[in-house]
């Protein structure tokens, strides 16, 4: 576009007087007053692609509803039309250099989409840029609006996109620990807790528990994304319809539906939603839960794999990158730290976005651009994420399995699988006596003649350790 486009500029004119617009750009006056005001971040709408389709889907939605009342020819309709796909096709997405953090409540955001489709329905028209009295960014593009339903209907969608991407993504890591726990299945392990000895499992119930409490989330995910689904266009300034024609809500939110395959509805009171940003809140929280959860799982594999020679080293994490520049030879767990890091990130982000969300103040909430800012880059930073963890950490872990079994072999909480056998009372006498002295609960009982050694044996095996089981086995008399 820019390679191709006339040099110089055109002028065009807002409330605020006349500014010189790069001819080359799509973009008008509007969108260049918010590039001026907001110079706040490195975040700028084109950095998120889906929030750029879903506010050409809603454009696009409320040009089908428009037409379909009469309020736009045929021929407005089809450029305007063809813009919104052009967007939605990817297209022309360098023209959208707004600042996601903005003051305003969106509007140089909207007033952005508006002006870009506008200028792209006047060429498509055989007009030149600016030349609005053929196709106005806000008589036409935004005809039946305000920034507060298009703006928010256009994060709901964008971030129902976002939502499905992250679930490809997030499903993928965990088949990866999946097939893990399936890969150490018969690895026998000491299992933990507060850091302490605990009782004997598999290495691959531990890999298949890391899957198991990220595919819970999956509930939550679906559950807060679905109010995404819930729009208000129609409700334009506050709630009330004002300059929308009777009819055109509904016809809107259908169009949308047919436009996304998705079962959108209207919101059953328009004013109370416009101001209202809990959905935003909803999928915060969701991204969070799943932050903490993979966060617990990073630390885990680094403990794990902590050593090599001086600490657990139960498992081997792929080498990535040398460790120190200047202890040689030392190797960091880098994927799963960089991993953490991005979990506390999007913790953050949750609370800028649940802070953002109570700042709403009667019929709007000013503050949702910030809240869009961080889920979109929460989805982004977690899917990052997910897919350096699964490809550069997960997918090459191995087993130290020697080292696992010996862990078990001389472990003290091995006599808790004696404990409904020979009784707390002896199991307690037996593990003292193993902590003072340094040897083996195994050998400590048969030297007590409590146990006979076949009787141990079929104890201590370690399928009958990692599952519930009923032996019939009694102590010596």
């Amino acid at each position: 576009m820019k390679d191709n486009c006339e040099k110089g500029f055109r002028s065009e004119s807002d409330l605020l007087g006349a500014v010189d617009v790069p001819e080359c750009a799509l973009y008008g006056v509007q969108t260049l007053r918010g590039v001026e005001n907001f110079e706040i971040s490195r975040f700028h709408l084109y950095d998120y692609p889906e929030f750029v389709k879903g506010l050409a889907i809603t454009k696009l939605g409320a040009a089908m509803a428009n037409h379909e009342l009469g309020l736009l020819s045929d021929e407005m309709y089809e450029a305007i039309a063809q813009a919104c796909r052009e967007l939605m096709g990817g297209e022309h997405l360098d023209q959208f250099p707004v600042d996601m953090i903005q003051g305003g409540a969106g509007t140089s955001t909207n007033m952005n989409a508006n002006e870009v489709i506008a200028n792209r329905a006047l060429e498509i028209m055989g007009h030149k840029r600016g030349e609005y009295q053929y196709c106005s960014p806000n008589d036409h593009v935004n005809r039946s609006q305000s920034t507060n339903d298009a703006y928010p209907t256009a994060i709901h969608i964008g971030m129902y996109m976002a939502h499905l991407r992250f679930k490809r993504h997030y499903e993928k890591l965990i088949e990866a620990f999946r097939r893990k726990g399936e890969e150490f299945r018969n690895v026998i392990k000491m299992g933990r807790t507060q850091l302490e000895d605990a009782v004997p499992m598999t290495l691959g119930q531990t890999f298949n528990g890391f899957a198991s409490i990220l595919e819970d989330e999956i509930k939550h995910l679906d559950e807060a994304a679905a109010d995404f689904l819930v729009v208000n266009m129609g409700a334009t300034a506050i709630g009330t319809g004002i300059c929308a024609e009777p009819g055109y809500a509904e016809k809107c939110v259908a169009a949308l539906s047919e436009i996304t395959g998705w079962n959108i509805t209207l919101a059953p009171d328009l004013v109370g939603i416009t101001s209202d940003t809990s959905s935003m809140v909803g999928y915060s929280s969701a991204l969070k839960r799943v932050a903490t959860k993979v966060s617990k799982i990073s630390n885990d594999l680094r403990l794990l794999a902590s050593g090599p020679r001086c600490g657990l080293g139960e498992i081997n994490l792929p080498a990535r990158q040398p460790g120190s520049s200047i202890m040689p030879g030392k190797v960091n767990p880098v994927i799963p730290e960089v991993m953490s890091q991005i979990c506390f990130k999007v913790i953050g982000n949750d609370m800028c976005v649940t802070m953002a969300s109570e700042a709403a103040q009667m019929e709007l909430n000013a503050m949702e651009p910030v809240t869009a800012q961080c889920n979109f880059e929460s989805v982004d930073l977690m899917i990052n994420g997910f897919e350096t963890l699964r490809i550069r950490c997960v997918e090459g872990i191995t087993a130290n399995e020697d080292k696992c079994r010996s862990y078990v072999h001389n472990s003290i909480g091995v006599v808790t699988a004696l404990n409904p056998v020979i009784g707390y009372k002896n199991s307690t006498k037996i593990a003292k006596e193993a902590m003072e002295t340094g040897r083996s609960v195994y050998d400590l009982v048969l030297e007590h003649g409590i146990l006979t050694k076949e009787d141990l044996d079929t104890i201590l095996a370690p399928e009958n350790m990692i599952k519930p089981v009923k032996l019939d086995i009694h102590p010596k008399k």
